[in-house]
Parts: C-alpha cells; structure tokens; sequence
C-alpha cells in the first residue's frame, strides 16, 4: 500500500471529508467512557481537589492530566461524537451529567488524589441505572 497526501489524493479522486459529528446517546456515550476505563482496571487516574467549592466558571474550566475525563478524550470515538476536551465543564456537557454526578466520579474529596479506572467506570454505569 502506497500513502498519498491528501492533496496527492486530490489529483486523482474526490476527496470528501465528513464533518458531522457521530451520533451517540447519552447512555451509549456513558457505555463507552466505562469501558475504555475498564481497559485498564488497575491503572490509578487524577481526582481534581474540591471540584464542590469552586465557582461555576472556575470549575468549568479544572482539569488534571491523566484523569477520568482524559481517558474519555483520548478516544476518538467520544471526541468524534462532540466531546471537544478534558475540562470538567465539558464533561459535564458532554455526559449530561449533574455537578453531583461528576463529582462523585473525580472528586478528591471521594477518594484522595487518585481513583482506579475500575472505580470510575463502576460510578459511571451507575448513573445510567439512575
């Protein structure tokens, strides 16, 4: 197999480019959070401390390198249905998820500085029985 350039590719066929996001439910975006943690169970991930106590705007935008949320942006599948990065405003928009629900999955408050993965699924598939 030979690669080409997009713009090599362009000489000699059409290229068309799909923009539209993938269409996913919430719970099948929940379903699929849960289980690229659950490929690995043991691996221990970031809380962010007292997401509770800070203001709107502030908690909106925290993040922690290789947490919870990370490891759902990593995948291209749940950046490909419109989750546009890691910060815990976006999650929660993405995931439709109350402040009391991701809390619950990346609060340092629930589990010190780090949760596993196994954990953080396990709180995860629990709001889809909510």
């Amino acid at each position: 197999m030979k690669h080409r350039t997009r713009e090599q590719l362009l000489a000699v066929a059409q290229v068309e480019q799909d923009l539209r996001p993938a269409s996913m439910s919430r719970n099948q975006r929940l379903e699929r959070w849960a289980e690229r943690l659950e490929l690995i169970p043991q691996q221990l991930l970031s809380t962010i401390f007292e997401t509770e106590y800070r203001p709107v705007e502030v908690r909106a935008m925290l993040r922690s390198d290789n947490s919870p949320i990370s490891v759902a942006f990593a995948d291209a599948a749940l950046r490909s249905a419109g989750l546009q990065s890691d910060t815990y405003g976006e999650a929660k928009r993405f995931f439709e998820l109350s402040d009391a629900q991701l809390h619950e999955v990346i609060c340092y408050c629930h589990f010190g500085t780090t949760v596993s993965a196994t954990t953080a699924a396990r709180i995860i598939r629990s709001t889809l029985i909510e």
